[in-house]
């Protein structure tokens, strides 16, 4: 029962792992002792940030660009050849693009449901072969989706083909979760709210107010919390969950209001 909670030298990949909610999740298995690779299409701000984070731990910068099927590929083949095993996959580099529905543009929608929904898919493909290969029944491989709440309910913005995506992730979540349960590999998803970044920043500062007075815990997500959530769906805690989706938003998509 003293180990519930520990990734104590877990090889951990997050993608999209320089800056927002991956670098929060990051950071987290990094202070809690993991070994962390995070992967992000600038290599400047991905190299800088392992720079950084490797004052606390083991952390390299994996530079890709998972928008193109090349990138992927040779992520995958970096960590077969580097490692040989991994222990979890956060799938977390997204995208995310806003334009009225009379007209979006389809260079909006392929860029945002490639990116959010085809490259988790395929870069944890790719990665079977290292996450089985880690797997024992005891101690099972996990792959984490970060989805959204907007995959959960629609949102009010024009960002259709966001919440398609993200509610796309949560299915693929549960399909792959049924078909490599028998390889002992846990795939689970969070559903993360408003959390301050880059991608949400602009939303925060036209609507900051209004979601703060929607949210019952009033407040946004902080590192701790997205953190926290991670930090159970890898250890042995979460070890007879998957296909499990869950919400980390204050209670802004749980409670109805």
């Amino acid at each position: 029962m003293r180990d519930l909670f520990t990734v104590q030298g877990k090889l951990v990949l997050v993608t999209g792992g320089s800056r927002g909610i991956g670098e929060m999740i990051a950071r987290a298995f990094l202070l809690h002792g993991a070994r962390v690779l995070i992967s992000s299409r600038k290599a400047s701000a991905c190299n800088a940030l392992a720079e950084d984070l490797a004052r606390f731990g083991s952390c390299e910068a994996l530079p890709f660009d998972l928008a193109e099927a090349q990138g992927v590929a040779g992520l995958a083949d970096r960590i077969e050849h580097a490692y040989g095993r991994l222990d979890v996959l956060v799938n977390n580099a997204g995208a995310t693009w806003g334009a009225p529905l009379d007209t979006f543009p389809e260079s909006g929608w392929d860029k945002t449901v490639d990116l959010n929904l085809k490259t988790p898919f395929f870069l944890t493909q790719k990665l079977l072969p290292a996450l089985r290969r880690a797997a024992t029944a005891d101690a099972p491989s996990r792959v984490i989706n970060i989805a959204s709440i907007d995959g959960l309910s629609p949102p009010e913005f024009d960002s259709f083909a966001y919440a398609a995506s993200k509610a796309g992730l949560l299915m693929l979540t549960r399909h792959m979760a049924r078909k490599l349960a028998g390889d002992n590999v846990l795939v689970n998803a969070i559903a993360p709210g408003f959390f301050p970044s880059k991608m949400t920043e602009a939303t925060l500062d036209e609507i900051g107010e209004d979601v703060l007075e929607a949210t019952p815990l009033g407040r946004l997500g902080g590192p701790e919390d997205i953190g926290g959530v991670a930090l159970f769906l890898a250890a042995r805690a979460s070890a007879f969950l998957t296909g499990a989706v869950i919400p980390c938003d204050g209670g802004l998509s749980t409670t109805g209001r």
